[in-house]
């Protein structure tokens, strides 16, 4: 039996169930993109639709689809081949005007250590590229902030039940399979908003039974997690102070991580007599976590959660409506800048260690402190351009070295004149190796067929 999420999979944006404002949202992106030329972030929690909007886009725009996901090799060398070319040329495989589709599924895990400069690369890609690009993740604050600061977001919210029943309705009668309306509302309801761990679950109990009837439908709920967004929703704009203590046991958090969720985020939704009662009962949720810490008695934590959540959905008064736009806590800011500062320091450490024939910590101990102090704010610039060039260093790399800002038009200049420098030095370096029908130029192309990046060997005195 085939896969039912494939053999049902929309083929245009009308056939999409639920997320209408998103729907629209990515049409209009499509429809405007040689004005703005952006590339998207779609986000959402798994199996909402994110994936099948993007390829349903590309049917409706008669673009071609090049699609990187999690199950391919995602190296610098892989992503520079396989997307690279295609985001700058629009000809073999594309659809109308020459326009292809580059869809890059899980984006939110790329990293630079596992996928050896994959991370790098994508940046790289989206800032020179001359097609559309849909850059698609579970998690939108785990992506770079270059990468969020570059491309347009659009948000897919986990689906209603009322959203997947009449799918899953659909797919039993072109099956030809019975059902009671019951059993599918239950299993709708079970899926927890995932249309595809609800269409997996009424393959697997077609498989064996020709009619489905509610007594088929296990009475426990999916073992599953609520995201921290519809977690804010519930508590902020509609549900009951119980059920919103209900909500709270499945969330993945710690009880001092929730109260800094709702804390940050309570003035978008709330006003007046509502903020005063809420911040109240978050004040007594944040003494009983001062307990907590002080003795060292986990059981105190149910007393801060109750006050926290369903204090402050005892708050609202009644359902708000409309979307609101939640952001991280300040403190969860705060640590992503400094992992990103680490992950930055820790790349342009690597690519001094390997040159050099030395540890990655040796470089970040013993060569990178130097290097901050030689060309700080970019002084002197000749040779700020020679460390730029040697290590391939991006506006923020050499803002992090230098103490710069990155969006300077000096750091930015000498970006670009380093650029210049390294090509320059490679064009030297090979003489006759570039001269085509040369022998050295036959080597170098099978060098390059191997996917050697011998540049990356270079030194900084080959640049001074």
């Amino acid at each position: 039996m085939s896969d039912w999420t494939e053999r049902y999979r929309p083929t245009t944006l009308a056939e999409l169930r639920g997320n209408n404002k998103a729907r629209d949202q990515l049409r209009e992106w499509a429809t405007t993109w040689p004005d703005h030329r952006d590339p998207v972030i779609l986000h959402g929690d798994p199996g909402v639709g994110k994936t099948s909007a993007a390829h349903a886009l590309a049917e409706d725009m008669n673009w071609g689809v090049v699609e990187l996901n999690a199950s391919d090799a995602r190296t610098r060398t892989v992503i520079e081949r396989v997307v690279g070319e295609a985001a700058v040329s629009g000809t073999l495989g594309a659809g109308e005007a020459g326009r292809r589709l580059l869809v890059l599924d899980e984006a939110d895990n790329f990293h630079g250590n596992a996928d050896r400069g994959g991370s790098r690369a994508v940046t790289e890609i989206v800032s020179e590229a001359d097609q559309p690009i849909v850059m698609i993740a579970n998690e939108f604050y785990e992506l770079s902030r270059t990468l969020r600061n570059r491309a347009q977001d659009i948000e897919f919210r986990s689906l209603s039940t009322r959203s997947i029943v009449p799918v899953l309705r659909d797919i039993c009668r072109k099956e030809g399979i019975e059902f009671e309306e019951p059993a599918l509302e239950a299993l709708a309801e079970r899926a927890g908003g995932d249309l595809r761990s609800a269409i997996n679950d009424l393959q697997v109990i077609a498989e064996s039974k020709s009619t489905i009837t509610e007594t088929d439908i296990m009475t426990g709920n999916r073992d599953q997690t609520v995201g921290i967004f519809p977690f804010l929703d519930a508590v902020l704009q509609e549900a009951s102070p119980q059920a919103a203590l209900q909500t709270a046991y499945d969330v993945d958090e710690t009880p001092d991580e929730m109260l800094s969720w709702i804390e940050d985020n309570v003035s978008k939704d709330y006003s007046g007599r509502e903020l005063t009662a809420a911040f109240r009962h978050l004040a007594t949720a944040d003494r009983w976590l001062g307990r907590v810490y002080a003795t060292q008695d986990y059981s105190f934590w149910r007393y801060a959660t109750d006050a926290m959540v369903a204090g402050v959905a005892a708050s609202r008064d009644g359902e708000k409506h409309g979307w609101t736009r939640y952001q991280p806590p300040q403190f969860r800011s705060k640590l992503g800048r400094s992992s990103g500062r680490r992950g930055t320091r820790d790349d342009i450490a690597r690519r001094i260690a390997e040159p050099a024939g030395t540890s990655i910590g040796t470089a970040r101990r013993s060569v990178l402190p130097f290097l901050e102090a030689m060309i700080h704010h970019c002084r002197p610039k000749e040779l700020t351009e020679a460390v730029a060039a040697a290590y391939e260093l991006d506006e923020d790399e050499l803002a992090f070295v230098t103490g710069s800002g990155a969006d300077t038009n000096k750091v930015a200049s000498i970006v670009e004149a380093a650029a210049t420098r390294r090509e320059e030095s490679i064009t030297a370096a090979g003489g006759d190796a570039l001269t085509p029908g040369s022998p050295e130029a036959e080597t170098a192309s099978v060098d390059d067929d191997r996917g050697e990046d011998t540049d990356q060997q270079a030194g900084l005195n080959d640049f001074m």
